[in-house]
Parts: C-alpha cells; structure tokens; sequence
C-alpha cells in the first residue's frame, strides 16, 4: 500500500460525545460533521454516533445530501443559507433543514423545515435583530416550517462578547418562540458546550470538541483526539549530491528516505516535515521507520505550522488511506 495513513479512532469520538452530554445539562446534541467531519470522514463517524445525538450540521446541502445516501436518519441542518429554488429543491428532496437569513430565503422554505440564523455580532451569515420580525412574518405568510433559530458567538473566550451576544440573541429567542412556540433555539458551538448554563439554550453544535480539541482559551482536558496520520516509506537511498525536495542541500547527507506524504494529502509546505521542501506526493527525510507519524496531536502540528488544530483536521485529504477502529 502506497498511502499515507489516518488512524480515526471511532471509540474516542463517541467518547466525546458523552463528554459533552455530561456537561450540556439534557440540551439537544447536534454534531457538526461539515468538511467531511473535520477530515475524520463524516460519513463513517455520522452513522457512528447517530444514536447517540439529535441530529447534524453540514456547511453545504451536498454534505447533507452525502449523509442521506449513506443513511443517516436523524435531523440535518444546513448551515449556508438557502439562494436559490434548487437549494430548496435539493433540501427538500434530501430532508434536510435550511437555514433562512432573510425575508427572500424564508420565502423558498415552503414544506421545508428551517431554522432562521440570526446576526449577533459574528457579522458573518444572518438576519439583524431589527429584521426578524419581517423574516418571520415572511416565513409566516408562505407557510414556512421554522424548527429552530440560531446564531454563533465569535469570541467566546471574551467574557463581554459573549454576554453581550447572549442578551441580542435572547431577544431574538423571545420574538422566534412567540411565532414558533416549539421552535429550537442554540447560541453554542463546542465553546459555548464547555460554557455551559446559560449558554446552552435548547440545543448545542459541537464541532472542535467531537475530534478531541478545543477552541482557542478553553481546555480540551476530557476529549480525546480521534485522529493520528503516518506517512509511509517508500525508499531509502544514499544521497549523490545535488539537491533535496525542491531545495539545494546545505550539507552532505548519509541515506536518505522518501515518505509518501504531500501537499495533495492536505499537508504544508511551511510545516517541519523532512529536509528540503515539501513536494506534491512526499517528502525526504533522514528518518528510517517505516511508517513515520505525521501527526498524533493536532494542536502541536498546527503550533509548529502556525495555525490552528481546525484547519490542520480539515486539510487532511481523502487521498489518504483511512483505517477506522473502536
């Protein structure tokens, strides 16, 4: 086998999944599997876990669609929200749950259910508070199925940020919930989970936590990372002079090893991988194992790649070999 390896550990992401429940206080669990469940393959871990939480979220209706094919069951909300008729088509057709932003987009959610996004400060998707009441008026007129509202807090590890997009989204809780009684309401991705109280509304998204990690100022003591990536030798041969990986080499070497691992794998050229630069499909290294850890801690390779764990997880590509286990 030529491939690069991930080991994705399904046990620990059920793990964390109890983890969670245990400090959400009886709050609905939807799992965030969007960018193919941050690299772990969503999929495989979405009908994993589906007994254990109350449904998904994707970034895209074709994650969502994904998840229906393969059989999953359980309630699936899209996050971006919905432009146009065929968005709504393929929601409807898949059973998926949209998201509504607007007055226009609550007009396409006819036999669709949907949760509207609400704008507290993170400036990103959403309706202002001063336009919910025509979004919901909207949504009431075309007979739109609105389940749930939500929004996202930008910087939860900022006591007064977040206190103050709690106070804008309880009122936009109060206007939802006097159109739409039963309506779910979340304000919480992993770091409002680990918040908890009042943060914890109806419902919380957690994404981060399910792999193992936290958001940046909150401890990820309790999870367990789920997903370790080894790269796999393919030759080792005595170094002849010249260069080493795109690079001229600055000194002489003994034997030198190729691992098949590349930038197509989702991996950098700024990371410490080997001598020389980082190619397409490898990288040359002084080491001899046969199979080399790429990563087993995604918080330290993306410290030494200065960035963070999430972009780390997610640019592990499907061209790596992945191997599932309990």
């Amino acid at each position: 086998m030529q491939n690069t390896i991930s080991y994705i550990d399904l046990g620990a992401i059920a793990h964390n999944v109890n983890f969670i429940r245990s400090r959400t206080a009886g709050a609905k669990l939807f799992a965030v599997v969007k960018a193919d469940a941050y690299g772990h393959g969503a999929e495989r871990v979405s009908l994993h876990i589906q007994d254990m939480v109350d449904g998904f979220c994707v970034a895209i209706t074709e994650e969502g669609a994904a998840l229906r094919i393969a059989g999953v069951t359980k309630p699936i909300l899209v996050f971006t929200p919905l432009i146009s008729r065929e968005d709504a088509d393929a929601a409807r057709f898949y059973g998926l749950t949209a998201t509504v932003n607007s007055e226009e987009s609550a007009r396409l959610c006819v036999g669709i259910p949907c949760h509207i996004k609400v704008n507290s400060g993170m400036n990103r998707y959403g309706c202002n508070l001063g336009a919910l009441p025509g979004v919901l008026r909207a949504a009431k007129e075309c007979g739109a199925n609105v389940t749930g509202a939500y929004s996202h807090l930008y910087c939860p590890a900022d006591e007064e940020a977040r206190e103050g997009q709690y106070a804008l989204f309880l009122q936009a809780t109060e206007l939802v919930k006097a159109a739409y009684p039963r309506a779910i309401c979340h304000l919480s991705a992993s770091a409002g989970a680990l918040i908890g109280g009042k943060f914890l509304f109806d419902a919380v998204r957690p994404g981060i936590a399910l792999y193992g990690y936290a958001p940046q100022g909150f401890s990820r003591e309790g999870l367990l990372p789920a997903l370790k990536v080894y790269a796999r030798r393919i030759q080792t041969a005595p170094f002849i002079g010249g260069g080493v990986g795109y690079a001229c080499a600055d000194r002489n070497y003994g034997l030198l090893s190729t691992y098949r691992l590349g930038y197509a794998e989702g991996f950098f050229r700024t990371s410490p991988l080997g001598i020389g630069n980082l190619c397409m499909d490898s990288f040359v290294s002084e080491e001899r194992s046969d199979l080399m850890p790429v990563f087993v801690d995604a918080d330290e390779y993306a410290e030494k790649c200065r960035t963070i764990s999430y972009e780390v997880l997610c640019s592990v590509t499907r061209r790596t070999h992945r191997i599932y286990f309990v």
